[in-house]
């Protein structure tokens, strides 16, 4: 009886197991690259846009057509094959006047530096007009209760 026990004892069986803590280590190396990529991966112009108490409209559903102005006066927007590029006014009715085109109900908006000049924007807005567009919104930042809107 003595040497079957140690027959047992001497037969062991293989463990299963997987390791998972060098996987725990690349996910979490992984996730804080993320972390610190995500940020710097924001683009477009950066413009301060005046606050005004405004309504938030949903676009969710149809990606807009936003031509930016920035304070120096010029115009970007945010489709086209340069998004976020400074373009000639000629190249921004031709791209929006495709986009119009193409998605007819598309919103179309126009964010317009709180610095800038009024005219560029004006001037924008004309633009959107002339390629096609009938409504045209104006982007701004929302204003807190207690600020009111005083500037």
């Amino acid at each position: 009886m003595g040497s079957r026990s140690r027959k047992r004892q001497g037969r062991r069986r293989l463990a299963s197991e997987i390791n998972v803590v060098p996987y725990i280590d690349v996910m979490l190396v992984l996730l804080i690259i993320f972390m610190v990529t995500a940020p710097l991966l924001t683009t477009g112009v950066n413009v301060d846009l005046p606050k005004a108490p405004a309504q938030v409209l949903d676009m969710a559903e149809d990606k807009p057509v936003v031509l930016t102005v920035t304070a120096d006066g010029d115009y970007s927007l945010n489709v086209g094959p340069s998004p976020d590029e400074p373009l000639s006014a000629d190249r921004i009715i031709t791209i929006v006047g495709q986009v119009i085109a193409a998605r007819p109900e598309a919103p179309v908006a126009v964010r317009g530096d709180g610095q800038g000049n009024y005219a560029d924007v004006v001037r924008g807005m004309v633009m959107l007009q002339q390629a096609g567009a009938e409504k045209v919104g104006l982007i701004t930042d929302n204003v807190d209760a207690s600020d009111n809107g005083s500037r």
